[in-house]
Order: structure tokens, then C-alpha cells, then sequence
């Protein structure tokens, strides 16, 4: 386990995100999803997170990032779902006939640490999470 340090502390956060599209509509696919994998990385670099591993899938994303204690993961998932929703509306038109109420997310989101279980069994879930290429979502 290496420690991350900052101007006055040393600390080691580790979060597992999950959120969805609005109704898990399987829309994230082709230029969308490299559109949404570029504006959560914009935001993410930001706010000075670090994204240790990624997946999209056509309907959910999962990230496994490492974040400062200063952050609120309430705060980055925020963030994340709110500008790729807003510059996706805006750079996709179509999507805005797509969803009720002009939203492209879903309203909740999933975050954990992983104090139950390791760091490699979340790293693992989602390297298998990318080899599934039925996209099927639980």
C-alpha cells in the first residue's frame, strides 16, 4: 500500500463510483461514450483525482479512483455526471427526444471503500468487467 501525502497530511482513499444513464438506456456507445470517458476525465483531473481504473459500458460507469480527503465523493459524482450531462445534451441533440425531463444520468449514484474486501478484488471485478463483451448489465 503506498500512501499519498499532501501539503499537511498522508492518506490513502480509495473509492469504488458506479452511476447510470437515466432508465439505463445502453446509450453510451461510439462517440458518446468517448465524449462522456473525456469530460469525466476533465473533471477528474481537476479536482486532482486520480483514476487508477475505468470502465464504460453501454448503459453504466464504473471507476476506481484515488481521491484527496479535501473532496466529497458526494461532490465529484456531482461534478461528473453533471457536466457530461449538460455538454452531452448539448453536443448530441438527439438525446434531448431520448429522456424525460432533459436528464442524461440517472438520479443515484454507488460508492464505496473497499474496507470489506481488497484492492485487488475491485481491481479484478472490473478488469472482468471489461472482458465481458456481452455489455450486460446486473
Amino acid at each position: 500500500m503506498q500512501y499519498d501525502t499532501g501539503k499537511h497530511c498522508v492518506f490513502y482513499h480509495r473509492y469504488h463510483i458506479v452511476w447510470s444513464t437515466k432508465y439505463r438506456y445502453k446509450v453510451l456507445t461510439g462517440a458518446l461514450r468517448l465524449r462522456v470517458r473525456d469530460i469525466v476525465r476533465q473533471v477528474c483531473r481537476e479536482n486532482e483525482v486520480d483514476i487508477l481504473l475505468g470502465v464504460l459500458s453501454s448503459d453504466h460507469v464504473h471507476m476506481f479512483v484515488s481521491v484527496l480527503p479535501k473532496i466529497a465523493i458526494s461532490d465529484l459524482v456531482r461534478k461528473m455526471k453533471g457536466r457530461s450531462s449538460y455538454m452531452v445534451q448539448r453536443e448530441f441533440p438527439v438525446l434531448r427526444w431520448l429522456y424525460w425531463g432533459r436528464r442524461f444520468c440517472g438520479r443515484g449514484n454507488f460508492s464505496t471503500t473497499y474496507g470489506a474486501i481488497t484492492e485487488e478484488i475491485v481491481l479484478q471485478y472490473l478488469e472482468n468487467h471489461i472482458a465481458d463483451c456481452t455489455d450486460a448489465s446486473r
